[in-house]
């Protein structure tokens, strides 16, 4: 009887609890910070939503719909495109918005300084291309035209050669620059790296010309320097045939004296450099540079024994045994010429 009448009150009880939660089904209890937070973005929403909602927004949209079911006509295709791009463009600002509060609300006056600044991006895309171009197409003509001694011998006199060289100095610092801060991928055919080989070439053959050396010698020696201070930037095995080019530039204003003596102050660290490039032709330019160091007197004299260190002679042994024919040829004809200079130097010593 006791354990029938528990069960009943217990019941009893279990049927007033539901009652009474059913009551009190319609309310909810929050914090008064959180009614607070609430409230402000509601009044937000109520300031904000219809200057988006607003009549292009809502005609764009209509727009849309009709050309979704309608999709017999291209046009009606490049109407719901437009209309989607336009769309998503707006989902994507708000959606970035919403994770910085206060609320910020896109218009459509932003919408459409958006697209404008997109096609002014694109714009500036195909001019940066087209000058590149023009740019490339232009130097590639100045490369060819340089072979030719008179047309060397006719820039001179037409005093024209020292804005190009600067031009020139700065065009090539800023490409081999971006090219080691943004670590792009080489790019052997691409207009950027046409234009820089078309202007060291250029610059080579001036170099190759008896009068246009003595220039460079002379009157050039802000591009002499931007040459070795590029030679050393640029990392081992990238774009080899530009290094050539520099480092036959610099080799054409080594055979004058002046110019030798002018580059030699730096020229061995670059040397010591290059001749671990990895490509064979650096290597071979950098050793044919070093032999026309060794076949001056007056720059042996200014060098010292900084020629005669060991790690030189180990650096071109190591180049001997290449499968190259014409480096192995250059390695030893350089390794002898060291190993002369150090005789020489030390029947001097011993002479004294």
């Amino acid at each position: 009887m006791s354990a029938v009448s528990l069960r009943g009150k217990s019941l009893a009880v279990s049927h007033r609890t539901k009652a009474q939660a059913k009551k009190q089904e319609g309310f909810v209890r929050v914090r008064k910070r959180d009614l607070d937070k609430l409230t402000t973005e509601v009044m937000q929403l109520r300031e904000f939503l219809p200057r988006v909602l607003n009549r292009d927004l809502i005609e764009m949209l209509h727009k849309a719909r009709a050309a979704q079911t309608n999709t017999d006509t291209p046009t009606s295709w490049r109407v719901f495109f437009t209309c989607v791009d336009v769309v998503k463009g707006f989902f994507f600002t708000m959606e970035g918005s919403c994770d910085h509060p206060p609320l910020f609300i896109i218009t459509s006056e932003k919408l459409l300084l958006r697209e404008q600044l997109w096609q002014s991006v694109a714009e500036l895309q195909q001019q940066a291309d087209f000058c590149s171009g023009l740019g490339s197409a232009t130097c590639s003509l100045l490369w060819s035209c340089s072979a030719r001694e008179h047309t060397v011998t006719q820039w001179l006199a037409d005093g024209k050669l020292q804005s190009f060289l600067a031009v020139a100095a700065q065009t090539l610092e800023s490409f081999v620059r971006s090219v080691d801060e943004e670590m792009k991928t080489e790019d052997h055919n691409s207009q950027e790296h046409q234009f820089v080989l078309a202007l060291a070439g250029t610059i080579t053959n001036i170099a190759a010309v008896t009068c246009g050396r003595d220039f460079l010698s002379s009157s050039a020696h802000v591009l002499l320097d931007t040459l070795m201070k590029l030679l050393e930037l640029m990392k081992p095995g990238v774009f080899p045939k530009l290094k050539v080019l520099m480092l036959m530039a610099l080799y054409n204003v080594s055979i004058s004296v002046k110019g030798l003596k002018y580059i030699s102050k730096n020229l061995l660290r670059l040397i010591w450099s290059l001749l671990d490039d990895g490509d064979w032709e650096v290597c071979l330019h950098s050793l044919r540079l070093l032999q026309s160091v060794l076949l001056e007197e007056e720059v042996l004299l200014l060098l010292g024994s900084s020629l005669l260190d060991p790690d030189l002679q180990a650096r071109v042994r190591r180049l001997t045994s290449t499968a190259q024919p014409s480096l192995r040829l250059a390695a030893q004809q350089t390794l002898e010429d060291l190993q002369a200079l150090q005789q020489d130097q030390g029947c001097k010593q011993s002479t004294l």
